[in-house]
């Protein structure tokens, strides 16, 4: 069953004197597998947050259907199973992390635990800012607790609209980890954010929006038009013909080779034969597009 599944998606903004509206989504097709960790991608004013928000039942479509978790997004049931962190996080400054929690606990039927929301605020690095007030937060500090708000319940669905907004790297790398880990537990992660590069990393699927039209969808590897392809670079010295005869492919720079291997396995086997003939591996890497030329290729070429 995909997690989200939406057909034929639009959502026409009316504007008021018989102006024409604003069309922020123009027939999105688009499958979210259960399990997976999907991001989506495009430029400011592409339809993302309205997309986000229809897959909530935040904004009602203009035409098409949407399915989340097999049920309509409007479902309280439905609704129960699914952890949001909005772009826009608006917090009672006067309140504290913990009393925040479990007011979220109890709009989502669950039963306040003090215990497990001091956990989970240690889970998210606010352990020793339980007690204050959320008021004398940084930005930073407001979306960890907006992503600990996300995690109540242990949810089926966590939909993220720029999770890492304001935190700094190595609070990234923190919430990285803490993503993963959900996907790992199984959680179905749809991500928004503008940072590509922390996108790559937890994501293993991607669509870009644009103009209100999903342009691509696809695993990473497959929009990077890298997947079959290496590129490896051996230590100096290595002899090129036993390279060539392993399936290397010089590339005119110092010791830097591709090679086409259609799996993990056909790769080793490759390795290993140059490694045989005396090949020192100094760096490997997957040789296609970063997910920002990716990005821009694309929208260039819709355009």
């Amino acid at each position: 069953m995909p997690a989200i599944e939406v057909s034929g998606l639009r959502k026409t903004y009316r504007r008021a004197f018989g102006r024409a509206g604003n069309d922020a989504l123009r027939g999105v097709d688009l499958t979210v597998p259960e399990g997976s960790a999907f991001g989506l991608i495009g430029p400011n004013g592409a339809g993302k947050t309205t997309f986000i928000k229809a897959i909530l039942g935040i904004v009602q479509p203009t035409a098409g259907t949407v399915r989340v978790l097999g049920g309509s997004p409007e479902d309280p049931r439905i609704r129960a199973r699914i952890g949001y962190l909005p772009e826009r996080l608006h917090l009672p400054g006067a309140w504290t992390a913990t009393a925040f929690l479990n007011t979220v606990a109890r709009l989502k039927g669950l039963r306040p635990e003090e215990a497990a929301h001091l956990r989970l605020l240690e889970r998210v690095g606010l352990a020793s800012a339980a007690g204050r007030r959320i008021g004398g937060y940084s930005k930073g500090m407001r979306q960890r607790l907006g992503l600990a708000a996300a995690l109540l319940g242990s949810p089926s669905l966590l939909v993220l609209d720029e999770p890492t907004d304001g935190i700094d790297p190595m609070g990234r790398v923190e919430v990285r980890s803490i993503l993963q880990e959900e996907v790992r537990r199984g959680t179905t992660l749809f991500l928004n954010s503008h940072l590509l590069a922390e996108t790559e990393r937890v994501c293993d699927r991607v669509a870009i929006l644009a103009d209100g039209r999903v342009l691509r969808e696809g695993r990473l590897e497959e929009l990077s038009r890298g997947g079959a392809r290496w590129a490896v670079r051996f230590a100096p010295g290595t002899d090129a013909g036993a390279l060539a005869s392993a399936g290397f492919q010089a590339t005119g720079s110092e010791g830097l080779y591709h090679i086409e291997a259609a799996d993990p396995a056909a790769l080793n086997a490759a390795l290993d034969r140059a490694r045989a003939a005396g090949a020192l591996l100094v760096e490997l890497k997957r040789d296609g597009q970063d997910l920002e030329a990716v990005l821009t290729s694309t929208v260039g070429a819709a355009a």
